[in-house]
């Protein structure tokens, strides 16, 4: 039988690695770029892997405190003179501040190899900002690969290579990603598992039965969910794909048999911390904040406000998911910018990609990953509103497991939106170019509100501010700034001439190939 998915011509080729390595400069710059300790939960997540790195251990949750050489290199300046992490450590006798580090709230895993980073970099002999880049650049590794599995996934969705290569694009198209991705945060690896894992489960929709397959499902799976708990959404999703997928045998035993094992598999490798934490404490994930935010009752005649509650996740989420950037999440892009992009990507999702068409199977099991995550973090969100009268949970970035799986949904409905070859090439162009557009406005924002007084421009003397806050020399960063625009803007045009084999009908791979093995694309 002819193989469903076009080969990979040497241009997408070429593209995909422009992409990627585009992508890889992008999350160096934002490293660079936002002033230290300045990310989400920054000090906190370096802290974690400090006390890592000096042999401290992984207390309960909400019994770490911030070691008091973290609290005082917050505020240590970029000069020469500075003290180093060691100088820092031996000053305070690596003794605990009364700041709770609530990070013992998630499996130790990120933290080791942070801690094994930090060690590796001779951190002890680094001034903070040099250690703590080597963090951040950590995390940039982790999300490098991102572009590519979105491509390969969209690919295998819609058997488009145009289509693919704007999945990859799409990746651009979220600054916050890349923002967090680049910094201390353990939200990176899991997102770079939770994308191998969709990339995997589409593979088995689509027809690749082969046992190696449903081997590295079971195993990005189980490593996913070893970073932390944003990651466990993934177990349902992984059970509907592999139920669902095509298998040589007939019938629905045949795939229970296939989903069981899958699954065992993944949480032998990664649910032994879950267990854990349901055997010692008799919940999933114990809260590292009970010591900063214990329970507190509404006021008499009063309670948790519904239309409040969605209100404030609405937004909360939006701009936290495409740009709200800074520790305190006071640098956001122009609410034009989120919620228009929020508004036209769930629309065209709700509204083509779940159509009877060959293919729909995909399109309703890849929607359970993103569903799951709404449910668990609402739920979640709403009990801790009820019992602390503080509406929070609800980052943006908890979506970013399901950001593959939103891709190939958008993929699948806007090819059926756009009808026709012409349109495709149109709207491919056109979407190419304004994720490249926002990931660069993205930079250029940040530093407007770092160095700028929060106008979008660049002066010497903004220069001078952001020498001032930037591990990296300011020349380096001006020219890496100016390889990404060229770079982005040639392969934004190359993407254009890439020919597709799709045959323009927007139409995704059926769920059974009829052939054992799916395809290497």
């Amino acid at each position: 039988m002819t193989d469903p998915v076009p080969p990979v011509r040497r241009r997408e080729w070429v593209v995909i690695a422009a992409v990627t390595a585009t992508f890889g400069l992008l999350l160096v710059l934002w490293a660079a770029l936002v002033p230290t300790f300045q990310a989400p939960d920054e000090r906190a997540h370096f802290d974690a892997a400090v006390h890592v790195a000096i042999g401290d251990g992984w207390p309960d949750p909400g019994d770490l405190r911030i070691l008091e050489a973290v609290q005082q290199a917050t505020s240590t300046s970029h000069a020469d003179s500075a003290p180093t992490m060691g100088d820092l450590l031996r000053s305070t006798g690596a003794a605990p501040s009364d700041a709770v580090d609530q990070m013992t709230q998630h499996p130790p895993a990120y933290y080791v190899v942070a801690a094994g980073v930090l060690h590796l970099v001779h951190f002890e002999s680094l001034q903070p900002h040099a250690a703590l880049l080597a963090v951040r650049l950590l995390g940039a590794l982790f999300v490098l690969p991102l572009p590519a599995l979105a491509w390969a996934t969209v690919r295998r969705v819609t058997r488009s290579p145009r289509a693919a290569l704007v999945g990859a694009f799409a990746v651009l198209a979220v600054p916050e990603l890349a923002s967090i991705g680049a910094s201390a945060s353990n939200d990176a690896p899991v997102v770079l598992f939770a994308a191998t894992t969709v990339w995997l489960a589409v593979r088995v929709m689509t027809g690749d039965d082969r046992v190696r397959t449903a081997l590295a499902l079971a195993l990005s799976l189980g490593v996913a969910i070893l970073w932390k708990g944003t990651a466990l959404p993934l177990i349902p999703f992984v059970a509907v794909a592999v139920l669902v997928a095509p298998l040589r045998r007939a019938g629905v035993l045949p795939r229970a048999v296939r989903a069981l094992w899958v699954l065992a598999l993944a949480a032998v490798v990664g649910a032994w911390w879950w267990v854990r934490n349901l055997l010692v404490f008799h919940t999933l994930q114990p809260s590292g904040f009970s010591a900063i935010r214990p329970p507190k009752p509404f006021p008499a005649g009063t309670g948790p406000d519904p239309a409040a509650f969605v209100d404030v996740s609405w937004s909360t989420i939006a701009r936290t998911f495409w740009g709200s950037f800074g520790g305190r999440a006071q640098w956001i892009l122009s609410p034009v910018v989120f919620e228009t992009a929020t508004v036209l990507g769930l629309g065209a999702v709700l509204v083509w990609a779940f159509r009877r068409a060959p293919g729909l199977r995909v399109a309703i099991t890849l929607a359970v990953l993103p569903a799951t995550v709404f449910v668990l973090q609402t739920s979640n969100a709403w009990g801790s509103y009820e019992a602390t009268t503080f509406i929070g949970a609800t980052q943006g970035r908890y979506y970013f497991p399901a950001l593959l799986a939103f891709i190939a949904l958008s993929a699948i409905a806007w090819r059926r939106a756009v009808q026709t070859d012409r349109g495709h090439r149109r709207f491919a162009v056109v979407v190419s170019a304004l994720s490249a557009g926002l990931a660069v406005y993205g930079l250029l924002f940040t530093y407007g509100s770092v160095a700028e007084h929060s106008r979008i421009r660049v002066t010497p003397r903004g220069l001078d501010v952001l020498a001032a806050s930037s591990p990296v020399p300011v020349t380096v960063i001006v020219v890496g700034w100016v390889v990404a625009v060229v770079v982005l803007a040639a392969t934004v045009v190359l993407a254009a001439t890439v020919r597709t084999g799709d045959g323009g009908g927007g139409q995704t791979v059926p769920l059974d190939t009829g052939r054992r093995g799916g395809t290497t694309a």
